[in-house]
């Protein structure tokens, strides 16, 4: 029997120990896609308990707690103090097991605090009273927890009419970590509501300058914001969708759609859809132009549960996996800009594992040997940001494309403390590729290729990429 998270956790084989130790461990963490707060890192922020750095907006406990039979008030509660809240995730950690929060736990509290004690009902004061002297201490702020887990870059998510006035504070302080801003348009094309819309709009001719009255003007705009964030080291893009949008439309109908629903007027589904085909084309151009990588995060329903949007808003923890027939409107948009001549380097996140083996054969269909891996299968995404949901991207990367190629991890977390996650897909990869050569499916004799294989993985590939 095995310890639980002794120093080959996870790993299961002699091959995949060396494989880890002697090659993934080492490599810094450039976290290409994350939700951290940018004036937390400009501010160097000190955090007043584990509580606050570890349950504040983490809807992964929330919904753990929430299932748990945890009442709402110690999950978001005002009236409740932090120890309370912790308490209550303490008791609700035991029966956690075979869910990745209990890895996730006790890794972070091992990696960040030392401390390698099981979290339980009988241990968690004294675990919450040892981390809350350390984060007391100057090297657990916020830029002190990206040193420690050798951060090299962070690429925050941003909305276009951002000052980006904390990621400009913090390269000018000095700090050695950079912090990118990463553009994300979802606003703009967010037509549903058209107040909601209309307020957006007179935003972005605020921050942008530009006076907008019609829709050559709001791309007028929109460009101008986007040469604003290469200015500042943006190099990706990010789009959070539902599902890829290829409508055909013309120039004629966007412009009038545009001034229907900035006008107040509600649009019909068919208008919706044509509009959004419209700005992901554009979008996908800009980025083009500036050789930026595009993201495309789809497949979630998010707000399920109506009475608690109303009561906590979005990202409370009421999203499920969505289920959507969308191969075909996805290939028709990366076939309008390659056509043009302007697909630029994208990555696909699926959050339906059922759409594994799509997206790994949509790549294939559009790399043209510009670059390694033009096309990326992005890493287990959120409710697949686990052992399992990891293995089976990777497989069917493996299987219908170049693993080897692969840009691999991210955090895609508001937390300073969800670093471990990228030392748990480096375990979870070496576990792969050390069972593979045990059992002679990768010749032993190429070990020199395959250990450079794992170090690309975990860090060189994406640097390389994204010219980081």
């Amino acid at each position: 029997m095995k310890n639980f998270m002794d120093e080959n956790f996870l790993l299961q084989t002699e091959t995949a120990q060396k494989l880890y130790h002697e090659h993934a461990a080492k490599m810094p963490i450039i976290d290409y896609h994350c939700h951290l707060i940018p004036q937390m890192v400009a501010d160097d922020y000190k955090f007043k308990s584990l509580t606050e750095i570890w349950l504040g907006g983490d809807h992964y406990k929330w919904r753990a707690m929430r299932t748990n039979g945890v009442d709402e008030r110690f999950c978001t509660g005002k009236d409740t103090t932090d120890w309370e809240k912790f308490e209550k995730w303490a008791e609700t950690v035991p029966y956690t097991f075979r869910n990745p929060l209990y890895h996730w736990t006790h890794l972070e509290l091992k990696t960040a605090f030392g401390i390698n004690k099981i979290l339980n009902p009988q241990t968690a004061r004294e675990i919450y009273d040892e981390c809350n002297e350390k984060l007391s201490q100057p090297e657990y702020s916020a830029r002190g927890m990206m040193r420690r887990y050798h951060v090299e870059v962070v690429c925050t998510t941003d909305d276009p009419i951002d000052s980006l006035e904390y990621h400009i504070k913090t390269r000018e302080s000095g700090f050695e970590i950079k912090m990118l801003p990463t553009w994300r348009p979802d606003k703009a094309m967010a037509v549903e509501v058209p107040a909601d819309f209309r307020s957006y709009v007179e935003k972005l001719a605020e921050v942008s300058g530009v006076t907008i009255s019609n829709f050559d003007d709001m791309i007028a705009a929109l460009r101008k914001r986007h040469d604003f964030f290469a200015e500042q080291g943006c190099r990706l893009s990010d789009h959070g969708i539902e599902e890829f949008y290829a409508e055909d439309y013309t120039d004629a109908e966007i412009k009038a759609i545009f001034n229907k629903v900035y006008g107040g007027t509600e649009l019909t589904k068919e208008e919706i859809l044509k509009f959004k085909s419209a700005m992901l084309i554009i979008f996908g151009e800009m980025d083009w132009e500036k050789g930026w990588t595009q993201q495309f995060h789809y497949g979630a329903i998010r707000n399920n549960n109506t009475k608690m949007f109303k009561l906590l808003g979005a990202d409370t923890g009421f999203d499920s996996i969505g289920e959507f027939t969308t191969a075909k409107a996805m290939a028709k948009f990366l076939d309008r800009l390659n056509t043009n001549g302007k697909l630029t380097k994208t990555i696909l996140y699926n959050l339906n594992p059922c759409a594994n083996e799509v997206i790994a054969t949509m790549l294939g269909n559009f790399q043209d040997g510009s670059i390694p891996g033009k096309i990326q299968f992005g890493s287990g995404w959120w409710f697949l940001d686990q052992k399992d949901g990891m293995e089976k991207q990777m497989n069917a990367l493996s299987v219908l494309g170049l693993l080897s190629r692969f840009v691999g991890m991210l955090t895609d977390s508001r937390s300073f403390l969800s670093y471990p996650r990228h030392e748990y897909f480096r375990r979870t990869l070496c576990n792969l590729v050390g069972r593979d050569i045990e059992n002679g499916e990768i010749p032993a004799s190429e070990m020199e290729r395959v250990n450079q294989m794992i170090e690309d993985i975990s860090y060189n590939n994406a640097k390389n990429f994204f010219k980081f």
